[in-house]
């Protein structure tokens, strides 16, 4: 309640005031409050995210009910976002349970043979998919504010995510369309634009770096354990303590792959409780700068790779992987 209460009312009074600025003429009030809006669109994020994992409060209403609270400052559909996620957490880092087809370019990966089969077209635009400038600049917002818009990629069995995407259509139509009739549609593009395009990007970068950086480990399935992959698999994020607050401590995303029913507010507790915690891979904000270059799980090396490390060669059968991580 006490993290609902710093962030969820806070962003919201920097929102109004935002809106209040540019009533009276005060332009400059949102530059000068856009990075803190941020900050607490990020963190609100990470609560509708302990949320989608039933781990924020112990009631299951309560958690889907203030997870779909959050959908209208993330513009992210709670039910349709969670069952996506829940996928996530049951495939990361097994190189046998992955689509194969790389259009996950945060948290998976197409190995070194998997690439060098595209057709010189494909992997030009593997690349370009890949840049940091499309993969962590221009897809954020379009993923968010468009993407998030209708029910990509989902089976049309799951009839409660879809439902779920447009009833978040349908309330961020009524919040938003009720402002803009009361306070202007344009003041109000301009507030939503400032804040959720800077927000997504920074939420894409937080979730890329914490699954596809240098030392990363992937594994087949029959060599694939959760402990290993939890602890070698996932970052573990040294920010500044601003920063960890903004981002809901969600650099120890190492200990929350390992647990997911652990809310962010527990995580560094744990990390601090256990040494097997200790053989996690450290990132500083300067490491996060480089990982985006690590895109491409080597078999051969053992390893993730970059673009300019791969000589296209043709497919090889795998070699037996190294052994798992024991975290006893």
């Amino acid at each position: 309640m006490a993290q609902l209460a710093t962030t969820v009312l806070p962003l919201v009074a920097l929102l109004a005031a935002m809106h209040i600025g540019l009533a009276a003429g005060w332009w400059w009030l949102v530059p000068l409050l856009t990075l803190p809006a941020v900050g607490l669109t990020v963190r609100t994020f990470i609560i509708q995210h302990d949320c989608g994992h039933g781990s924020f409060l112990s009631s299951r209403f309560a958690n889907d009910a203030i997870g779909r609270l959050c959908s209208l400052f993330t513009f992210t559909p709670y039910a349709h976002w969670r069952r996506q996620h829940a996928q996530h957490h049951g495939t990361w880092n097994d190189l046998d349970r992955r689509d194969g087809r790389g259009s996950d370019i945060y948290s998976t990966c197409l190995t070194v043979a998997e690439y060098a089969a595209l057709s010189p077209r494909g992997r030009r635009w593997h690349r370009l998919l890949c840049h940091p400038a499309v993969a962590l600049l221009l897809l954020p917002p379009f993923i968010f504010l468009v993407l998030y818009r209708v029910p990509f990629d989902t089976p049309a069995a799951w009839r409660n995510e879809r439902r779920s995407v447009h009833l978040t259509n349908l309330s961020l139509l009524l919040f938003y369309g009720g402002l803009g009739l009361l306070l202007g549609f344009a003041p109000v593009a301009l507030v939503l634009f400032t804040v959720m395009i800077p927000a997504s990007i920074v939420g894409v970068w937080l979730f890329s770096l914490q699954h596809r950086f240098e030392g990363a480990y992937w594994a087949h399935h029959a060599e694939w354990d959760p402990v290993s992959a939890a602890i070698r698999s996932s970052s573990f994020l040294r920010l500044p303590r601003v920063l960890q607050w903004f981002t809901g401590s969600i650099g120890f995303h190492h200990v929350h792959h390992l647990v997911p029913r652990v809310p962010n507010y527990r995580l560094e507790e744990c990390h601090q409780a256990h040494p097997a915690f200790d053989g996690a891979r450290v990132l500083t904000l300067k490491d996060g700068l480089r990982a985006s270059r690590y895109v491409l799980w080597d078999d051969d090396a053992g390893r993730m790779v970059t673009f300019a490390e791969v000589a296209v060669r043709r497919p090889t059968t795998r070699p037996s992987m190294q052994p798992g991580f024991d975290a006893t």
